[in-house]
């Protein structure tokens, strides 16, 4: 799965987020002229010598996102067409996102549900993270019925920060149920 994974992430630009916030971090933004009310340890003291004139150095934030992938294992993706199956297919994505995400020193984690949650990794970026998540993508088995609503109220009440969440799902529910647990993520 890693080695899946790897080959398909294998080849983009990685890179940390560029956030719209100001902050401090290695990443240098632009001057601005000092405004009263700044702090005195933004001032750059360089620049000031050479102007006679205040200048505060702006930084690029970093941001660190938190990511939790939503697998659908439910009976309906084990229908395959040809030699992959829709369960290998969104094993196989949800492992690259995996890897992307961690490669970018994001925390990320899965969650794997058919009629309810059956495996919960919570989000992390520590190194050991991505094998456990890579070996729980590579023993699925295929669940009972599926109902997507349900695990997606039950995670809606769970999720305590802010963050993103992938849903991978052939989405073979009801309609109305499905787009209000998705309401609940939001």
């Amino acid at each position: 799965m890693e080695l899946r994974a790897r080959t398909v992430v294998e080849g983009f630009l990685t890179g940390l987020h560029r956030s719209p916030y100001q902050g401090f971090s290695v990443e240098f933004s632009e001057y601005r002229e000092y405004v009263p009310g700044d702090e005195l340890s933004a001032i750059d003291w360089k620049v000031f010598g050479r102007s006679d004139r205040f200048y505060v150095r702006k930084f690029e934030a970093d941001t660190n996102l938190d990511c939790r992938i939503l697998l659908d294992v439910s009976l309906s993706m084990s229908f395959a067409s040809g030699s992959l199956s829709k369960q290998d297919y969104s094993a196989s994505l949800a492992a690259s996102l995996a890897y992307l995400m961690h490669r970018q020193r994001d925390a990320v984690g899965l969650v794997t549900f058919s009629d309810d949650i059956i495996e919960s990794l919570p989000p992390s970026a520590r190194p050991g993270h991505l094998q456990r998540l890579l070996a729980v993508l590579d023993r699925l088995t295929a669940g009972h019925r599926s109902v997507v609503a349900k695990p997606l109220k039950r995670l809606g009440g769970m999720l305590k920060r802010r963050g993103m969440v992938v849903v991978i799902s052939d989405l073979l529910d009801d309609l109305e149920s499905v787009i209000q647990g998705l309401r609940l993520l939001r």
